[in-house]
């Protein structure tokens, strides 16, 4: 029997692998006494209830008074989910993040009267003190992404019961973490060279990138094992969260849960519907692609975990760490050595929590507060999804740091619809790197090939999302019951109406919803694909040198929340209103699905 090969334990990781936390609170005792103190600064908001329409100073101090409390917040919830994130198994940060959750939801109870309170203010009278006084007009953009939401915020009593119980709406959420990053516990599968390896989420993602078939089929069918046994269990929590969604929306008189989650950053939801309907209206490019991923593969049947393999194996660019900070460098040359000089920064000064081990949150994001370094966690594996995972989550570092570098806290931030496109211009920009500097034949086609698997991920994998997300949404408004088995089968037929008959009906991919953590955040996945594709444009000009392209693009980095996200994108130069943007971005698929086509055929 070969030994089995383990996961390091996180006290096994070399310290410049992992993140330095130390930067947001030198140790845990700083943290707990920073918890107390901002427990303590609560009660400095009570002098204000019921005064914030007396007079432009009194308002004024209030809304300072808040945001240092939220600032504050924000840090310690940052540290306590941070080292929470890096072993989810460590019942301390397990605690830690359960408090910040619980502090969070008590501050949210003092401050809850303040916003009720701006909107109560007549428009003339707020207009009257923001033009009175200086200092508080640096807040007129504030006010208005508050004063938007008219008509939708309850009484100051009332929005202070929803407040305190913010942690008993979000519970659900909590327990599905806790079970897929720590509890649920996966078999063991084997590797290419016939090694037994623990199966994890990063495991498996690189697994179903192996050219060995009988590799990814075992992975597949061994992680599906799993969910299938707790599949009611996670049928419960999503259905749970789905309520919660909806009875916020309905008691803040919204018409949906996706009416709600849109307004937020006042988004259209016509943006939601033009998505799926431009992308329903492009399904036959993703069969095209599904039916030529097939004839490559020389497979008589292709399944759910041939999708990811590179059709061109052999020729599959590999890159450590180390080698990926390089390529990186070199890729992201176009957006200027300023740009580059944060890029360095981060990869010099721990921004980077690197290796996965055990107990460690799956997958990648960017994290952090205005008053932190914007770290990223990753799961590194040495592959080219994973250099393309890097500038990804660098995008979204680099839009932070310029963002709280060029705004007040009060726009120090910026909207998730923002976001995606920041992160995905960076995708963009590395294939058009990789494209002109690879010249062999195979390289190019896997290249080619992982773009093409990019975009299906990104814009038509999302949008099936997306469309999932507003379907159980949906049926939980209509009262109908979202069981393991009705969202299975729903599932399922959405999967082979994106795919296409090409592909077999694995029965596992129909629980594919119960492993998904995105559809707890609440009408946030479909900004994935409107942002890529919002990216598409704004990548094509910096790369051909367009006058004013990169200078443009730094602006909407800097923005924040300055503007409202669909204006910042104008000044940009992209209107997501339209819908050519989505026909732009289907475009260059089409154009580079031709050129994989043409160089296969001219190689085989």
């Amino acid at each position: 029997m070969s030994e089995v090969k383990q996961l390091p334990t996180r006290d096994e990781v070399p310290t410049a692998q992992t993140w330095d936390l130390a930067k947001i609170f030198v140790d845990d005792n700083a943290w707990e006494e920073a918890v107390k103190k901002i427990k303590a600064e609560l009660v400095t908001t009570e002098p204000f209830i019921g005064h914030l329409a007396d007079d432009a100073k009194t308002l004024l101090a209030a809304t300072k008074v808040i945001l240092e409390i939220t600032r504050e917040i924000e840090k310690i919830y940052v540290y306590a989910s941070m080292k929470s994130d890096q072993d989810t198994a460590n019942a301390k940060y397990l605690g830690y993040s359960t408090k910040a959750g619980a502090l969070w939801a008590q501050a949210s109870a003092a401050i809850a009267f303040f916003e009720p309170e701006v909107i109560a203010i007549d428009e003339k009278q707020l207009a009257s003190f923001l033009a009175s006084d200086q200092e508080l007009a640096e807040y007129t953009m504030f006010f208005a992404n508050i004063t938007k939401a008219r008509g939708h915020v309850l009484s100051p009593n009332e929005e202070k019961l929803l407040a305190g119980a913010s942690d008993i709406f979000s519970a659900s959420e909590n327990t599905f973490g806790v079970l897929d990053n720590a509890d649920l516990k996966f078999g063991v599968v084997q590797d290419e060279d016939g090694n037994d390896i623990q199966l994890s989420n990063g495991v498996y993602a690189r697994h179903l990138e192996s050219t060995n078939r009988a590799v990814r089929k075992q992975a597949f069918e061994t992680l599906y094992a799993s969910y299938e046994q707790f599949q009611h269990t996670f049928a419960s929590t999503l259905s749970q969260h789905v309520h919660g969604h909806n009875y916020l929306a309905r008691v803040h008189n919204y018409n949906s849960a996706r009416e709600s989650a849109l307004a937020g950053n006042n988004i259209p939801e016509a943006v939601y519907d033009t998505l799926v309907a431009q992308v329903n209206q492009h399904l036959p490019l993703l069969h095209r692609y599904v039916t030529l991923r097939k004839k490559l593969l020389g497979v008589e049947e292709l399944h759910s975990y041939d999708l990811y393999t590179p059709i061109t194996g052999e020729a599959s660019l590999t890159f450590d760490y180390q080698a990926a900070q390089a390529e990186a460098l070199k890729a992201l040359k176009p957006l200027g050595d300023d740009y580059l000089a944060i890029v360095q920064e981060a990869f010099d000064n721990r921004w980077i929590d690197v290796t996965e081990n055990k107990g460690k949150r799956s997958g990648a994001y960017s994290g952090g507060a205005y008053d932190t370094n914007p770290y990223i966690l990753l799961n590194w594996q040495d592959n080219l999804d994973n250099l393309f995972t890097l500038v990804h989550e660098m995008g979204h570092s680099v839009h932070s740091y310029l963002t709280r570098h060029n705004q007040p806290y009060q726009y120090g931030d910026y909207t998730i619809f923002l976001a995606e496109i920041a992160s995905t211009s960076n995708e963009n920009i590395l294939t058009d790197y990789l494209l002109k500097t690879q010249t062999d034949p195979k390289v190019r086609a896997y290249i080619l090939n992982h773009y093409l698997d990019g975009f299906k991920g990104t814009v038509f994998r999302q949008t099936q999302f997306a469309e999932f997300e507003h379907w159980i949404h949906e049926q939980d408004a209509n009262g109908e019951a979202l069981t393991a088995d009705a969202m299975s089968d729903f599932y399922a037929d959405l999967n082979q109406r994106y795919y296409g008959t090409t592909l077999v009906a694995d029965p596992e991919i129909a629980l594919e919803w119960s492993r998904i953590p995105h559809f707890y955040y609440n009408y946030y996945v479909y900004q994935y694909a409107t942002g890529m594709s919002a990216a598409t444009t704004l990548a094509h000009n910096i790369t051909t040198g367009v006058p004013g392209a990169v200078d443009a693009y730094k602006t909407y980095l800097k923005a924040g929340n300055s503007d409202f996200p669909i204006n910042v994108m104008k000044q940009a130069g992209v209107d997501m209103t339209a819908p050519d943007y989505l026909d732009e971005a289907f475009a260059v698929f089409e154009q580079r699905l031709n050129e994989l086509e043409a160089l296969l055929a001219e190689n085989n």
